[in-house]
This record gives C-alpha cells, structure tokens and sequence, in this order.
C-alpha cells in the first residue's frame, strides 16, 4: 500500500462502563439519559468529602476472564482485556489464528491515567500491616507486583493476548489520555507504522488515596445526599465531577485493509491534536485558547470547516472552570455555527473515569454517528450565564451526525481534540 492516503477507520468498539457493561447497554445508557452514580460501594467513604462515584457492576470471571489472569492483573488492565476481546469480535477479524492478518503490523495503543491504583494501595496495606509497619515486610507482597507498579503492563497484556508484534505504547497524560492513545494509533496508521492498532483506554480510579487526592483540591462533588444527579456539567448549580471506573477500546484500521475484507465501518478518525496550556496544574485560562488551537488543528487534518461540524463531545467535567472554558473554546473554534452545534458531556452519566474516559467518549461518537443520536446531558435544570451553548439537556435528539469533534481536558494543561466523520466521508 505504499504510496496511497493512509486514513484510519474504526471497525470494532468494546465498552465496559458505569450502568453498562458492553457497548449496546453502554449506548442504551446514553441515549436513556440514565445515571450510574451512587454512594461508593468499593470502601467505607464517610470519611470523605466526596463519597460518591460510578462504579461498574462486573463479574470478571464471568466476563470471560481466566482466575490467572484476575490474580495477576489491576483492575483497570481487566476492563481493558474485556473491552478489547469485544473490540475484536465486532471488528470481525481473527487474532489468534493469524488468517488475513499481519501481527508484525498490529499495534497496541492504550491510555491510563493512574494505573494500578486499587492493586497498588491494596498491596501497600498488605506489606504493611495496614499501615502499621514503618518497615514493610515484601513477604506480603503479591507475585505479580512489579506488573502492578508499571502502567504498561495493560498495554503489554493486550499484545500477549492478541499476538501484537507491532508498536506497543502506554499513553499517560492524565485526563486526555484516552483520547490521546487513540490519536496516536491514528498516527501509527498514517505513518505506515501499523495497518491495525488496538486502541483505546482503562482506568480504575475509585479508591481511598484517589479520592483523598481529588478531596484535597476540592474538585469533586461533594452532593452525597443525591448521587446520581451530582454530576451536572454546564448547570449553574455545578460543585465538581464525579469520580468513575472503565475502559473502551476500539479498533483502527487502516481504510483500504478494512474495506478489502468488508469490514463494517462505524466512523473514519480525521484528525487529531493536542495541545499544552503551560499555565498552571489545574488551572485554566478562561479563554480556552490552547483547546482552540488543538479543535482548529485537528478539524484542518479532517480537512474540515468549523461550521460542518455537527456534534461536540464536551469533556465537560462539571467543574466551574472547565465547563466556562471549554465553552470558550468551542465558541472560539466554531463561532455563530457553535450555537447551531449540539455539544453533550456523557460525564453526566458515567462520571469521570481519568484516563479512560476519552477513549469511552470517542466510543460514543462513533455510536453516535453510526445511530443518529446525539446523547443527552443529563441533570442540567439550571442555565449558567457562563455556558451558552446547546448542551441537549436530559433528553437525546435523534439526528444525523456526519461530523463529530470529541474533546478533552486534563490536569497539567493537556488540551486534545479528535475528529470522526461518517460513511459518506470515507474514501473510496
């Protein structure tokens, strides 16, 4: 294939989320308008200021996992193995006989924010006696802790399990990571580096020391007498997100090797970009210039003009700052066309899952695109001032999307941006 426009498409999606493990209950979630944030399960969090979270109800055994593989692995590298078995199956391609597919050319790209955080604390309250030995004893400690330490152990697992010889990459940039391991499998497609790369993103965020670290900078709901409508992106009445749990992995493919097998295609990604704030470690400029910059960017890869855009996917986190400033950029991005563009944060009913969620909301685009629906935001019932655009309030709008813009945000000034567009797009 050299010498040909090398564009990738997405032909499989695998979803395990808050109140929907598998990407049809995920969607039928989303287009519900349903929550899936309750009090902390997981821990006894009254000693929190946050005590709220959405949780994913799994059986991992039942979920196809083997007791090896549980015992030797996080969490979070758990729901990456489940989402991505999914991701295969729906792209129809066949990883373990090797028929049709070259391994020396499949990738794996995947996000995480914060890794093995339950496995990690866990352990540490093993070796030291729950905290009561200065000196730990390793005797404790399980076999499998140096996986645990290393963030790029679920990277290292999903290429095991698909027999990926090609480049491999744990992408950690905190709440963009997500979407930035998907752009990056973007990048290894057109770069030649890869005609199919597994990508996407797994974190499993809520425990004590995680929730201590958010409670600390007051950046989370503290609504605990009313879990499930706290996460309020863009309502007046916002006080801070609240914390989540999973993984969404998706196939990329390059177009031509997709469309030599038949190979169902949901959505092509256009573009990607991200940028850096360099301004504070959580702190935003208010004008949303750097997000801007990477949504303008992104859209000039897809070779597309603001105003053929169709549907934003807001990071949309509910915090005060963050929901003001990536309203800024968007209006700055698209102009009078942003207040005739839908734009939805899907935090509002599974909560902010770090890392994982970027890659959970480029899943709902393409799902978007392909049904026609732009999901809702859930528990926005009082305007701000500040957030002037169409948020889609409580109730998803059946309409078609050829072209959608997901966007992200993280701590440390990672800005990102990614474009989908549909069939009709896609070259032949």
């Amino acid at each position: 294939m050299k010498g040909l426009h090398r564009a990738a498409v997405v032909t499989g999606i695998g979803v395990v989320a808050p109140g929907g493990v598998g990407r049809k209950a995920f969607w039928q979630l989303l287009i519900d308008g349903r929550t899936a944030t309750r009090r902390i399960t997981f821990f006894d969090p009254a000693p929190f200021r946050s005590q709220i979270a959405a949780e994913v109800d799994i059986d991992m055994a039942a979920a196809g996992l083997s007791p090896q593989e549980i015992a030797r692995t996080d969490r979070f590298v758990q729901f990456a193995m489940i989402a991505a078995d999914e991701a295969v199956t729906d792209s129809g391609l066949d990883l373990n006989s090797g028929n049709g597919v070259d391994h020396d050319r499949l990738a794996v790209s995947l996000g995480s924010a914060v890794g093995a955080t339950m496995r990690l604390e866990q352990e540490y309250v093993d070796v030291s006696d729950g905290g009561r030995q200065w000196l730990v004893d390793p005797a404790y400690g399980s076999h499998f802790l140096d996986r645990v330490l290393q963030p790029s152990s679920g990277a290292a697992e999903l290429a095991a399990r698909f027999h990926a010889h090609g480049p491999t990459s744990l992408m950690s940039t905190g709440c963009t990571s997500g979407i930035d391991a998907v752009g990056h499998g973007l990048q290894l497609i057109e770069d030649g580096e890869a005609d199919i790369v597994i990508a996407g993103a797994a974190d499993a965020p809520i425990s004590p020391i995680s929730v201590a670290c958010f409670d600390a900078i007051r950046a989370t709901s503290s609504r605990n007498d009313d879990p499930q409508t706290a996460s309020r992106p863009f309502d007046a009445t916002r006080d801070g997100f609240v914390m989540g749990e999973g993984s969404a992995v998706l196939i990329l493919e390059e177009e031509h090797h997709a469309r030599a097998r038949g190979a169902h295609v949901y959505a092509r990604i256009g573009g990607f970009a991200n940028r850096s704030n360099a301004f504070h470690m959580t702190g935003l400029r208010p004008d949303g210039a750097e997000m801007s910059i990477a949504i303008d960017e992104a859209l000039r890869q897809a070779r597309l003009a603001p105003d053929q855009v169709d549907y934003v996917n807001a990071h949309g986190s509910g915090t005060k700052q963050n929901d003001r400033h990536e309203t800024a950029a968007v209006r700055r991005s698209l102009g009078e066309h942003a207040y005739r563009t839908p734009m939805s944060s899907i935090k509002s009913m599974v909560g902010h899952s770090l890392g994982a969620i970027g890659s959970i909301e480029v899943a709902a685009c393409a799902l978007a695109i392909r049904y026609g629906v732009v999901p809702p935001t859930a528990n926005l019932e009082t305007p701000d001032p500040d957030c002037d655009l169409d948020y889609v309030p409580k109730t998803a709008r059946d309409m078609p999307i050829d072209v959608a813009v997901s966007v992200g945000s993280g701590f440390g000034g990672f800005q990102s941006a990614i474009v989908l567009t549909g069939h009709d797009r896609i070259a032949s």
